[in-house]
């Protein structure tokens, strides 16, 4: 099975092509040049290019803060970007997995949010995704929607690489710890999308593996309980390791407003296609072995 994904160098890119061979797919990843979701008259060919049984739309603006003095780039990139992507779903006549956020909510929930919950985003960015949400279940595609949250993988830049690059210069860091969430390996995410897109491809019109999913880490954390996860692991193996200073919200600002809760309900995805993601515990140390080996330094 062929599914093109579109990115090059993303984290969930970079783990759906580490974990292909294993998984009997290939996975084709469909950037720029040949495609860029600020110029959507382009996508449609690039993606026919690929020849793909299954789409993947990972690509998408993910500077947070930097939206809010942008957000119509983030919505031509996220809303329009992800609605031309559909669109050449439809044409091509496969099935699309979009790749969405926690930050559709607005974070005031007391409990993890469910795929029926309103939506409600605080920011640029947020709203740009939903955006895109919405661009998908208005095109007529043979859609599903992924959203997860706190993704962290050795690719890319993430909160994980951040907290050890910071404990190689401080013994102390500040980190936030009255957010909520759900973190989540890219990796452990590749093999749910892996999954999915073979069970999509198989079952085509069945209607209870299409629609809104939520696909995160299981358990909850704050970004402290994070921090010192990684600074764990990363002690166990040798590696950098800082104490966690615990802070409010308020005392770390930023320009983009966070959901102050980010768990994720997954029933739905255990449920219907039979996939749990496991603890993000384990995954984080597996993570910082990774980043850890000598072969990455």
């Amino acid at each position: 099975m062929r599914i093109a994904v579109t990115g090059r160098t993303g984290q969930v890119v970079q783990s759906l092509l580490a974990r292909a061979q294993a998984a009997g797919v290939t996975v084709i990843p469909v950037g720029r040049p040949e495609l860029d979701l600020a110029q959507p008259d382009g996508v449609r060919q690039a993606l026919t290019n690929a020849q793909p049984d299954c789409i993947v739309n990972a690509a998408a603006y993910t500077a947070v803060d930097r939206a809010e003095t942008e957000p119509e780039f983030a919505l031509r990139i996220n809303g329009a970007g992800a609605g031309a992507v559909a669109v050449a779903a439809v044409a091509l006549g496969v099935p699309l997995i979009q790749i969405s956020t926690d930050y559709v909510f607005d974070g005031m929930a007391p409990h993890p949010w469910r795929e029926s919950d309103a939506t409600a985003p605080l920011s640029a960015y947020g709203r740009s995704k939903l955006a895109g949400e919405e661009a998908v279940m208005a095109s007529g595609a043979d859609w599903t929607i992924l959203r997860t949250a706190w993704v962290y993988s050795p690719y890319g830049g993430n909160f994980a690489k951040t907290m050890l690059r910071l404990a190689e210069t401080r013994a102390e860091v500040g980190v936030v710890s009255d957010q909520l969430g759900s973190p989540t390996s890219a990796s452990d995410l590749a093999e749910t999308i892996i999954a999915m897109a073979k069970t999509l491809v198989a079952r085509p019109g069945n209607a209870t593996l299409r629609g809104v999913f939520h696909a995160a880490g299981t358990g909850e954390a704050s970004w402290a309980d994070l921090a010192e996860t990684v600074f764990a692991a990363s002690a166990a193996l040798g590696g950098p390791s800082a104490r966690v200073r615990r802070i409010a919200t308020i005392d770390y600002p930023t320009p983009a407003r966070r959901p102050s809760n980010s768990r994720l309900d997954c029933s739905l995805l255990a449920a219907r296609h039979g996939l749990c993601l496991p603890p993000w515990q384990g995954s984080v140390q597996s993570c910082v072995a990774t980043l850890l080996a000598p072969s990455r330094s």
